[in-house]
C-alpha cells in the first residue's frame, strides 16, 4: 500500500481514534477534525492525499467538506462514511465527486483495500474538479465569463481587481478549474492577514531551526500548490521586503525556504487579487513597478454589485436555494417586492453582503415566502416606501395571488413589530377584525396556535 497523508473528519472520537490507529499502522500520516468547520479549516491550510469524512456532522453535511476539497485540492480522492446508508445518500455523494461511499461499522480489510487503491490511482483518474458557480448574465459578467477559457489556457499570471466581496477568489477558482492545472491543487493565502515573518514562512516554507518554534521542516504554499494554482489574495498589502522576495520567485520560478540554503524549482500558476488600485500605488511609491508588471500580465476587473443590478435577482435566488438546502429547510421564494427592495439597496459589501443578508433572512423567516418585510430594516429604509403608482408589472408577468399574499404578509409583519407582538393592536392598525387577523397570521406562519 502506498503511504499518504490522510484527513479524517468525524464527530465521533472513537471513530477518529480507530481510523488513526488502523491507518498509522499501515504507514500513513493522519490528521483529524470533528466538524465541517474544522475540516474546511484544515483543507484551507494543508494538503492531503486522501480525505475520509462522515456524512452527518454537528454543524452541517460532509458534502460541504467534499465541495471544499474539490475547490481547493482538486486531485484529492474523497471517501464519504456514514452509519445511515441509503441509496439516495450514496448517489448524492458520488455525484458530488466522492470516490467511495462506506458504511459503519467498517470491514477492516475492505477499508485497507480501498485506501490503498485510491492512494495509488493516477491523478488523471481522480474525481474531476467541480467548476465554481459564477452567477450572472449582465454584460460585464458575460464578458469576464467569455474570457475565462482563453485566459485559463495560458500559464501567465492573472491580476484580479475589484472591491471587497465582489467574488475575486471565486473567479480565481473558475480560472483554475478551466486551466491545464485543474488536476492540481488550488491554494490561497491572504497576504494582509499575516505578519511579514509568518507570511514568508507560509509562502516559501522554512527549515527546522530557522526561528523559534520551527521544530520541523515546512514546505510552504508554493510547494504545496505544485502543479496547480496559488492565489495571492490582497496582494496590495505586501510589505516592500516581501514584494522583493515575491518578485524574485516570479522571475526565477524558484523558492528558498526560510533558513535554507537550497532553492526548489516550482511549477505553479500564480493568481493575484486586490481591492487596491495597484497602478496608483506604483505612482505613489508604495508598490514596486516591476512586481506590478509581473502580476498584471492578464487583468480582470470585477464590477461592484451596484453596477450589476440585472444579476441581483439571480444571485439572490441562488443564495436562497443554497441556504435552504444547507439548513435543511423547505424551499423558500423571494417575492417581487423583496426583489425590488434588494435592487434598490446600494450593497457596499457587494455579493458577500448579499449572501449574508439572504442567509440571515432565510433563517429567520417562518413562511415559505420572503417578502420585503422579511428583509432587514436598513434595506427597506433605503428602498423607500413604494406607492401604488410605482408598482410595475414585470416583463415576465407575476402570480397576482402570490404577490398579494406577500404584500399581506409584509404589512401584517410590520403591524406585529409596531404593536410589540400584540395581535389585537396589530389588527386595529390594519383595520381588520381580530379573528380575520388571526386567521391570516396563522396561515402565513406569522404566529402559531400556542401564541
Amino acid at each position: 500500500m502506498s503511504a499518504g497523508r490522510i484527513l479524517v473528519v468525524d464527530d465521533e472520537r472513537s471513530i477518529r481514534e480507530f481510523l488513526t490507529i488502523l491507518l498509522v499502522q499501515e504507514g500513513h500520516e493522519l490528521a483529524t477534525a470533528a466538524s465541517v468547520r474544522e475540516g474546511v479549516g484544515r483543507l484551507t491550510t494543508e494538503r492531503f492525499d486522501l480525505v475520509m469524512c462522515d456524512l452527518k456532522l454537528p454543524d452541517g453535511s460532509g458534502l460541504e467538506v467534499l465541495q471544499d476539497a474539490r475547490r481547493r485540492q482538486v486531485g484529492t480522492p474523497f471517501i464519504i462514511i456514514t452509519a445511515h446508508t441509503t441509496p439516495q445518500h450514496a448517489l448524492e455523494a458520488l455525484r458530488a465527486g466522492a470516490a467511495e461511499y462506506l458504511s459503519k461499522p467498517f470491514n477492516v480489510d475492505d477499508l485497507k483495500a480501498i485506501v490503498g487503491k485510491l492512494l495509488t490511482r493516477p491523478a488523471a483518474e481522480q474525481a474531476t474538479f467541480e467548476v465554481p458557480e459564477f452567477i450572472g448574465s449582465s454584460t460585464p459578467i458575460k464578458r469576464i465569463l467569455d474570457m475565462i477559457p482563453r485566459i485559463a489556457q495560458t500559464p501567465s499570471t492573472v491580476l484580479i481587481t475589484g472591491e471587497s466581496g465582489t467574488g475575486k477568489e471565486l473567479l480565481a477558482r473558475a480560472i483554475h478549474a478551466a486551466s491545464a492545472n485543474a488536476a492540481g491543487p488550488f491554494l490561497s493565502v491572504n497576504c494582509g492577514a499575516l505578519p511579514e515573518g509568518l507570511l514568508e514562512s507560509e509562502l516559501f516554507g522554512h527549515v527546522r531551526g530557522a526561528f523559534t518554534g520551527a521544530v520541523r521542516d515546512h514546505s510552504g504554499l508554493f510547494a504545496g500548490a505544485e502543479g496547480g494554482s496559488l492565489l495571492l489574495d490582497e496582494v496590495g498589502e505586501l510589505t516592500p521586503p516581501m514584494q522583493v522576495k515575491l518578485l524574485r520567485v516570479l522571475q526565477e520560478r524558484r523558492v528558498r525556504p526560510v533558513g535554507g540554503t537550497r532553492e526548489v524549482e516550482i511549477n505553479v500558476r500564480v493568481l493575484a487579487a486586490t481591492n487596491r488600485d495597484l497602478q496608483a500605488e506604483v505612482e505613489e511609491g508604495r508598490f514596486r513597478e516591476d512586481l506590478f508588471y509581473r502580476l498584471n500580465v492578464l487583468h480582470l476587473h470585477l464590477p461592484p454589485l451596484s453596477q450589476r443590478a440585472n444579476d441581483l435577482p439571480e444571485l439572490a435566488r441562488h443564495f436562497v436555494r443554497r441556504t435552504c438546502i444547507r439548513f435543511g429547510l423547505p424551499e423558500k421564494r423571494l417575492t417581487p417586492d423583496a426583489i425590488r427592495v434588494l435592487q434598490a439597496y446600494g450593497w457596499p459589501g457587494n455579493v458577500r453582503e448579499l449572501e449574508n443578508v439572504i442567509e440571515r433572512t432565510v433563517a429567520l423567516e417562518t413562511s415559505e415566502l420572503i417578502s420585503s418585510g422579511s428583509l432587514p430594516e436598513h434595506l427597506r429604509g433605503e428602498a423607500g416606501d413604494a406607492s401604488l403608482e410605482s408598482i410595475g408589472l414585470p416583463e415576465e408577468g407575476l402570480d397576482l395571488e402570490e404577490h398579494l399574499s406577500a404584500v399581506r404578509a409584509s404589512l401584517m409583519r410590520q403591524a406585529l413589530e409596531r404593536s410589540g407582538g400584540q395581535q389585537k393592536k396589530a389588527a386595529e392598525l390594519l383595520r381588520l377584525s381580530y379573528r380575520a387577523f388571526r386567521y391570516h397570521a396563522e396561515k402565513l406562519g406569522l404566529v402559531h396556535d400556542d401564541e
